[in-house]
């Protein structure tokens, strides 16, 4: 795709931070402050992902020094003593770790956070191992793609499987990643598979399909009327 990300290894951020089971309350708020993040994977001695421990989590602990009156304030966790007791990264961890592999693609990824409800997620190989973090800023980053070069996928990799033998090319316009369909095709059933398809490329934003049947043959006698022939039985 011409240096354009279609996957989650395009996009990932590969130098991450880590945390080990032991690792403390105090210096994880302090490396996330210092790295502007806001959650960090935990890992064991091969560098598998065991869990991910999130603000979310080290607020618990505070929140639960609330004193007000009720506690409507309070996180879903703070009235969970044990949510809020932890001191080390291994006891304040999220287990088990939401992970993708990092040759997913970037719609399975989006779709995953969705299900999950997280704003990022640990990157991992066949073996479980941490390559990276995906989050999603990132997967937005396949709607910058240059208007051209969607145009140029799009006649080279789309509409040849569908519309090859045309007696007119089907023209592709893009604006602002909006795909533009205009022209005759000879099967108006492969209209919908053109759409669906074209949606799937990376970077369409939305298709505005205008393609239209074949032009009508002229009356081979101009004397007879221009009515539909049906058969009666």
């Amino acid at each position: 795709m011409n240096g354009t990300p279609s996957g989650v290894s395009d996009v990932m951020t590969r130098t991450v931070l880590t945390a080990r089971r032991d690792m403390a309350f105090k210096d994880m708020v302090k490396a996330m402050r210092q790295w502007g993040i806001s959650a960090v994977p935990v890992l064991d001695d091969a560098g598998h992902v065991m869990g991910v421990v999130s603000e979310a989590d080290l607020l618990r602990k505070e929140e639960l020094r609330d004193d007000a009156p009720g506690g409507h304030d309070r996180l879903p966790h703070a009235d969970d003593p044990a949510a809020a007791s932890g001191a080390t990264a291994g006891e304040l961890m999220n287990t088990p770790a939401v992970t993708v592999r990092a040759e997913a693609t970037l719609p399975q990824a989006a779709r995953k956070m969705a299900r999950h409800r997280v704003k990022r997620l640990p990157v991992v190989d066949a073996q479980g191992v941490l390559v990276g973090i995906v989050s999603r800023a990132d997967l937005l980053k396949v709607f910058m793609r240059d208007d051209e070069n969607i145009a140029e996928e799009i006649r080279r990799d789309v509409l040849p499987h569908l519309f090859e033998d045309e007696a007119e090319p089907v023209r592709v316009r893009v604006r602002d990643g909006v795909v533009t369909l205009t022209g005759r095709v000879g099967d108006t059933a492969l209209v919908p598979v053109a759409v669906r398809w074209v949606r799937g490329v990376e970077g369409v934003v939305d298709v505005d399909c205008a393609l239209a049947g074949p032009r009508r043959r002229p009356d081979l006698d101009p004397d007879l009327p221009d009515t539909e022939i049906t058969s009666r039985t």
